[in-house]
């Protein structure tokens, strides 16, 4: 055994697994050096202790400098001695997470945040950076904004709105004092039962890039090097594959190849470092038999070498730990500590103990570790610092940030929630329900703040939203205030076991009864289902169907020949294929938070018009889930003669699908140029027109599909979108911009091609005819 772990040590040290090899780093720096930050860095690292260097690199949780005894009687309160202990002896330079597991109000979190930087300034002359993870809004102050999740922001299609309610949570998390948040994620939810799906922006590479850069920009505005009063250093998660586990349970191995990760993992940290991005988390789990966290190749030879970035590299929770308790690369947790800071960790999320600065610190003495890693990583470190301008101002006067929970940013909110919801079916025209109609509103989410919101709501796992949330709306709220409460019959038929239950999943005895006898009363049957909120591992599943309790409440409720409304409320698209057929309307409402039940009301009502669109393919067979970018040989016809191979591409609905109460008609779809080459930009043009009678937004989506490669290619990919609005009759043209390079991909042997031959360019039903002239192969990792 000894001799297995030197020679995976030696590979994890030392070897070069870059499928292009190492190739001289001739690329601009992803943010360009401000000299004055970098001579202060260097004369840090001149005088600082190598404890000093070491804990900078280490990061504790509140918890561990809480004092729980009075925090009972005063509220979330400071231990001064663990203070002392922490910051003072262990030189520590960052603490995260959420005090008592709750969210606070801002005056607390700047009541303990001058505490800690006061304390941090006096011991090491080095402010602390504070970290949550803000990842939809304001998800850890209370009376903050709070934002659809991820999959909902990728179902706008919409990069403005991405981009502004980042801009949202960075004005509000500065309000708090904190300012460093843990998002954008832009892992690929490519698996539905993967338990972080909604996190997300949806499935596609490339939405998830574009989002992420938007995110970026929200958080950080347009200067990386001075971070503004009003904006936070983002954090890139997590780092990379994280989405696509074998099993489908959260925190198991992958199995990804090169060209996949290249090509679709790795696209949206390449995008948003190329746009500023500060810091990245790295993935939790293990690809190929090697955990992330100790894979130098990507920390350090894909992010930093190859993209010439200065950002730091943070571990998630105890994941240097996970080396060895867990997957077992390392026999105890000092060896673990060498592989991962060789590998490029920066700053390690211990989170509870001290010993990693002192196993860390034996490490470097013993020659195990270099020294030039410790001031690489340490600079990193103190340049985020001074980005954020926390040396000058370790803390501020949060009395300025006065549109905290204002109703500015409410509105966007709203907005982002409206055009999340995506409308799936609409037989009959059951929806927009006209105003005197009388609702049953059914099902276990239909009067619930918690299965809105989803985790990473006031508590990780979004149990207390309930009681956090009071001001805002649940469904049966919106519902009775937009028809009148006298015309909304609630009669849930089904309900979760307790909402404050960590067991997510457990449902009463349910009362399906009640429900069929309240139709009766009712002109149409609103059924409200879906999941209870989970985050991470505790949301894992063993089956992806809808429960049955609820598939046997709509199966009754169709019995009584009242029209019924389908309203999905789900991190991750649940099999509904026995029930779908017995509804007239589908709307998924997925996880669009605090205002998201105004929004349904709004669009159920006709007062806001539909135009999400799914980011995710929606499964229909639990051994049928797929991707929209998925290889021709998974969906052929029967084939002829003795062996009739057959593969059927069969989903509930498609990637990009979604109703309006409108049409719109696609028309005139042009490039620029029929022959391009990998230097070629190529314009896009598309008329659309609003042929209905309401006014509405549409997503338009442009594809493309390679007809022929030296790998095979994906079946369609998406290229570009934009949002557009447009009034009955009005037609506008859209402009769309790609670059010939666009349409490469990573082949079996590691590198970006392009290849000359016949290509095709989709939008609507829409298609054009390209021709690429010759063939270009990337002999560096990135285009």
């Amino acid at each position: 055994m000894k001799q297995i772990r030197n020679v995976v040590g030696a590979l994890l040290l030392g070897a070069n697994f870059c499928a292009c090899g190492n190739v001289e780093n001739k690329v601009a720096p992803a943010i360009p050096a401000d000299p004055e930050i970098e001579a202060n860095i260097q004369q840090w690292l001149e005088r600082m202790t190598l404890e000093e260097k070491i804990g900078q690199m280490c990061e504790i949780t509140i918890d561990v400098v809480t004092d729980f005894g009075a925090s009972k009687e005063k509220g979330f309160t400071l231990s001064t001695a663990m203070l002392d202990t922490v910051i003072g002896k262990y030189k520590i330079g960052s603490l995260l997470n959420v005090p008592l597991s709750v969210a606070q109000e801002k005056e607390k979190w700047a009541e303990a945040i001058k505490i800690i930087q006061d304390v941090s300034m006096k011991e090491i002359g080095i402010p602390c950076i504070y970290g949550v993870d803000q990842i939809h809004g304001t998800t850890y102050t209370l009376g903050g904004t709070m934002f659809p999740q991820g999959v909902n922001m990728g179902a706008t299609f919409n990069r403005e709105l991405t981009r502004k309610g980042a801009e949202v949570s960075a004005y509000e998390t500065k309000a708090s004092c904190i300012p460093w948040t843990y998002a954008p994620v832009v892992d690929l939810g490519r698996d539905p039962r993967w338990s972080r799906m909604w996190e997300n922006y949806g499935e596609d590479c490339y939405v998830n890039a574009e989002m992420g850069k938007a995110a970026v920009s929200g958080f950080q505005g347009n200067d990386p090097n001075h971070i503004g009063a009003y904006n936070v250093a983002a954090c890139m998660k997590h780092y990379m594959g994280y989405g696509v586990p074998v099993s489908g349970k959260d925190r198991t191995p992958s199995s990804i190849s090169r060209s996949d990760m290249r090509e679709k993992h790795f696209a949206p940290f390449l995008a948003a470092v190329r746009n500023g991005a500060l810091s990245v988390m790295v993935n939790s789990g293990v690809d190929n038999g090697l955990p992330f966290h100790a894979n130098r190749e990507f920390l350090t030879e894909w992010l930093k070498e190859d993209l010439n970035w200065d950002g730091m590299v943070v571990t998630d929770w105890a994941d240097i730990n996970n080396l060895c308790t867990r997957d077992h690369i390392a026999a105890t947790k000092k060896e673990a500590i060498k592989i991962a800071i060789n590998a490029g960790i920066d700053m390690s999320m211990v989170p509870y103990e001290v010993s990693f600065c002192t196993y860390l610190k034996e490490l470097v003495e013993e020659g195990e570790v270099p020294m030039s890693r410790i001031d690489d990583a340490v600079a990193r470190v103190l340049r985020l610092k001074y980005r954020l301008g926390l040396f000058d101002n370790p803390y501020w006067d949060i009395r300025k940030y006065d549109k905290f929970g204002s109703k500015e940013f409410a509105d966007i909110a709203l907005q982002a929630a409206e055009e999340s919801e995506v409308l799936l079916k609409n037989e009959g025209e059951v929806l927009p329900i006209v105003k005197g109609k009388r609702i049953l509103l059914t099902g276990p989410n239909a009067n619930s703040m918690r299965c809105l919101n989803g985790g990473w709501s006031y508590s990780w796992q979004g149990h207390l939203a309930d009681e956090c949330a009071g001001a805002y709306n649940t469904i049966y709220e919106s519902l009775c205030n937009k028809y009148g409460k006298e015309n909304v019959i609630y009669e849930p038929g089904v309900t979760y076991a307790s909402y404050k239950n960590d067991n997510w999943w457990e449902e009463n005895t349910p009362e399906i009864g009640k429900a069929v006898a309240a139709a009766s009363r009712a002109d149409v049957i609103v059924a409200c289902i879906g999941e209870n909120s989970y985050c991470e591992t505790p949301g894992n599943l063993t089956d992806l169907t809808l429960s049955e309790n609820q598939r046997n409440l709509v199966k009754a409720l169709a019995k009584t020949g009242k029209p019924i409304v389908l309203v999905l409320n789900e991190g991750r698209p649940r099999l509904i294929n026995d029930i779908e057929p017995l509804a007239q309307g589908v709307i998924n409402v997925m996880l669009p938070s605090n205002y998201g039940g105004d929004a349904l009301a709004n669009l159920m009502a006709g007062d806001a018009n539909f135009s999400a669109k799914l980011p995710f393919t929606y499964p229909k067979y639990i051994n049928a889930l797929a991707t929209y970018d998925y290889k021709p040989c998974e969906n052929l016809g029967q084939m002829g003669g003795n062996y009739n191979y057959d593969s059927v591409m069969d989903v509930q609905w498609p990637f990009g699908y979604g109703l309006s109460y409108t049409t719109y008609k696609y028309s005139n779809l042009r490039a620029d140029k029929a022959l391009f080459s990998a230097d070629d930009e190529i314009v896009v043009t598309v008329d659309v027109t609003n042929t209905g009678k309401v006014a509405g937004k549409e997503a338009v989506l442009l594809f493309s599909k390679d007809l022929v490669a030296s790998s095979t290619p994906d079946n369609i990919r998406l290229r570009n979108f934009e949002k557009i609005a447009l009034n009955p009759g009005e037609t506008k043209t859209v402009k769309m911009i790609i670059n010939g390079s666009d349409l490469a991909f990573v082949g079996y042997d590691g590198k970006w091609r392009l290849e000359a031959g016949d290509f095709k360019l989709k939008c609507g039903d829409q298609w054009v005819d390209l021709k690429c002239a010759e063939t270009k192969v990337w002999e560096t990792p990135n285009k």
